[in-house]
């Protein structure tokens, strides 16, 4: 084996292990006690739901199956037209959401109109895919208080049932993963380019969530949980995520194509609101966005020119130890995902696939569909 080959092996690694060692330092929600006192803030779940009836029943029962002493759930229905409403009527409060004014996302338009309603010195917004363990708000509120959060944040257990949700999630999540670090890095950052929030499940002070302008001023932006991370970091204020993967359970898409909209509507924005770029670089940003998804392909590449004898013995070594490192790395990555780890050996297609996602978000630019709606993304 070339020593050139073997260092540089190294060197291509080297990120790997960063990515690695930084996310095992993630706290889980599990380290904080439940806040189970008399006197307990009121926290406000607020509920935006567009034709969630098949998710709506089981979302709104989990939360009002938790163990914190005070809580209000208000769900708003978004102009849905499968029956969501009437579903959730038979279980908490609704709130018929105002037609949609030019200028807003109808999921902004929705926490706003709930924000609104609401009665807690805490707001906790979260979407109807979602089911909440008991202890989520318990351990959450305590997280918020003992952190000093402004807002606080979870990533909880994303549920994969179909082949492609199986493939492609996880390699989108360990894009993230490597862009973003492990979750105390992302917390103990005060660089808004570097702050992430999981619109799934955010736990806000009420007071700074109106002194930050709430979800009117983020009401043009697809991903509005990252703006609103951004926004409260500029101000100075505290952003924290911990794990919560027993807490939190969420079935995002079901099928490829809801993949494709779900996630294509998102990567573009986040990508453009987490990167410097000038003027230049915003131009340049949709012809250079899909390549990130396809570097990991790269070695494997270099391994079978090598192997046809393109490349000499030096690359073949270089390509095949790089190779077999970012199997390992996915294989941990389809194992944290509950998945078994020889899911890993699909990976190459889960990056094309969502080469595909971010080539296409990028053709489009500021333009994006979801739940039969058209908006055009704030620049």
């Amino acid at each position: 084996m070339p020593l050139a080959a073997l260092v540089l092996a190294g060197l291509a690694i080297l990120p790997l292990v960063v990515v690695v060692w930084r996310f095992r330092r993630s706290m889980s929600l599990d380290a904080y006690a439940e806040r189970l006192e008399a006197d307990a803030p009121l926290v406000s779940v607020i509920v935006p739901a567009r034709n969630e009836a098949h998710n709506i029943a089981r979302c709104v029962r989990s939360i009002l199956a938790t163990r914190y002493p005070a809580v209000e759930v208000i769900v708003v229905d978004d102009h849905s037209q499968d029956g969501t409403a009437a579903i959730a009527r038979r279980l908490t409060t609704v709130i018929d959401a105002p037609p949609l004014p030019e200028g807003w996302f109808g999921k902004q338009w929705a926490c706003h109109q709930g924000a609104r309603a609401a009665r807690g010195s805490l707001l906790c917004f979260t979407d109807a895919d979602t089911t909440h363990g008991p202890e989520l708000l318990t351990r959450s509120v305590t997280a918020l208080e003992q952190r000093q959060a402004s807002l606080f944040t979870v990533a909880g257990r994303q549920e994969m049932g179909s082949f492609w949700e199986k493939v492609v999630q996880p390699v989108v999540f360990s894009a993230l993963l490597a862009r973003y670090g492990g979750l105390e890095t992302m917390s103990a950052s005060m660089d808004p380019l570097n702050k992430i929030a999981n619109g799934q499940f955010l736990l806000v002070r009420r007071d700074h969530y109106e002194r930050m302008g709430g979800h009117e001023a983020v009401r043009g932006h697809v991903a509005e949980d990252l703006r609103l991370a951004q926004r409260f970091t500029a101000a100075g204020l505290r952003v924290h995520m911990v794990l919560a993967r027993e807490h939190l359970h969420t079935r995002m898409y079901t099928s490829l194509a809801e993949i494709r909209r779900g996630w294509g509507k998102n990567v573009y924005a986040a990508g453009r609101d987490t990167m410097r770029l000038g003027p230049l670089g915003r131009r340049l940003l949709p012809w250079f966005f899909p390549v990130p998804a396809l570097l990991p392909l790269l070695p494997l590449v270099l391994l079978g020119l090598a192997s046809a004898g393109v490349f000499g013995a030096g690359v073949w070594w270089f390509a095949a130890i790089v190779s077999a490192a970012n199997l390992l790395f996915y294989m941990g990555v389809y194992r944290f995902s509950q998945l078994h780890p020889l899911w890993a050996l699909l990976h190459p297609l889960g990056c094309v696939v969502f080469a595909w996602i971010c080539a296409e978000a990028a053709a489009r630019g500021l333009r994006v569909s979801w739940k039969d709606r058209t908006y055009d993304m704030v620049d």
